[in-house]
């Protein structure tokens, strides 16, 4: 085998990977931009810490929930993308009113896809990410 092949060959870690691609849906309406920017960073630094392929964010930005808004509307068509994985939210509450979060996470699952929560409600995670990153090392 020829040395200078070897050498000249990058390390499987330094070769730019793309993870399963995911799109991130926000039910926001108060808080303005701060809020809003805060939310999707969340989001990309949960993708980042579990090399997800973050490709897109919709916000719903009404008040009112209804089943068929634009944003969610836009998140089933994405989700029926080839190679698409799932989708990820802050917390179920983002889903919406316990009725329509309960359709929307069926419409979601009906694509095939998974839906993924930041912030799960199982006993267990009450840590919270922050904390669980200051921990591995992260900010």
């Amino acid at each position: 085998m020829d040395d200078e092949c070897i050498e000249d060959e990058p390390l499987t870690e330094r070769r730019p990977v793309t993870g399963p691609h995911v799109f991130g849906y926000l039910r926001h309406s108060t808080g303005g931009t701060p809020r809003h920017t805060a939310l999707t960073n969340c989001l990309t630094e949960y993708c980042r810490s579990h090399e997800l392929t973050l490709c897109g964010v919709f916000t719903d930005r009404e008040p009112a929930v209804a089943l068929h808004s634009p944003a969610f509307v836009g998140l089933l068509d994405a989700l029926g993308l080839p190679d698409t994985y799932g989708a990820v939210i802050p917390a179920l509450s983002h889903l919406g009113p316990r009725p329509v979060a309960t359709e929307r996470r069926r419409r979601i699952t009906a694509t095939g896809t998974r839906l993924i929560t930041v912030r799960s409600t199982r006993p267990t995670a009450g840590i919270g990410l922050s904390f669980r990153l200051q921990q591995q090392g992260g900010t």
